[in-house]
């Protein structure tokens, strides 16, 4: 999938606008819309779509229990709430399926969502300026290699 994302015919700053969207949108609590979110995102700040859409493969079924526990226990600091029950991501997923929304905001989801704003920043800086290094490298040893290959009076 890595490959997929460098080999996009876009510049490297795109590209790692659309990484960065969708790194950004995988540490969210948000699990069913991060694509919609990482492509809306990548939209606004005019990056490649299909990078974003890609990077939100970091949110996947191995990593939502701790992404979903990372957002709350943030959360719970940043609101400075001192009486908090400690919550896997597995009892946040039960939680999510069981209860009602309004039992779950002030507790669960509004710790959740404040958190995620955080690690989502550092996901998306994070991952913009390795997705941008890796892109432009890339790109840098294709056009190395393409002007190996095609004798110098000749055009591309």
């Amino acid at each position: 999938m890595v490959l997929r994302v460098l080999r996009l015919s876009s510049t490297p700053h795109s590209i790692a606008v659309g990484v960065a969207a969708g790194a950004a949108s995988s540490a969210t609590p948000f699990v069913g819309v991060h694509i919609l979110l990482a492509v809306a995102l990548a939209y606004l700040l005019s990056g490649n779509l299909i990078a974003a859409a890609l990077a939100t493969a970091l949110a996947n079924p191995i990593t939502i229990p701790f992404i979903l526990a990372a957002t709350y226990e943030v959360g719970v600091v940043v609101l400075g709430i001192s009486s908090h029950q400690t919550l896997s991501g597995h009892e946040i997923l039960d939680m999510l399926g069981h209860l009602k929304l309004s039992e779950l905001w002030t507790p669960v989801l509004k710790p959740m969502i404040v958190g995620a704003l955080p690690l989502a920043l550092a996901n998306a800086v994070l991952f913009y300026a390795l997705a941008y290094i890796a892109a432009r490298l890339f790109q840098e040893r294709r056009q190395a290699r393409r002007a190996l290959r095609v004798p110098s009076g000749e055009p591309l």
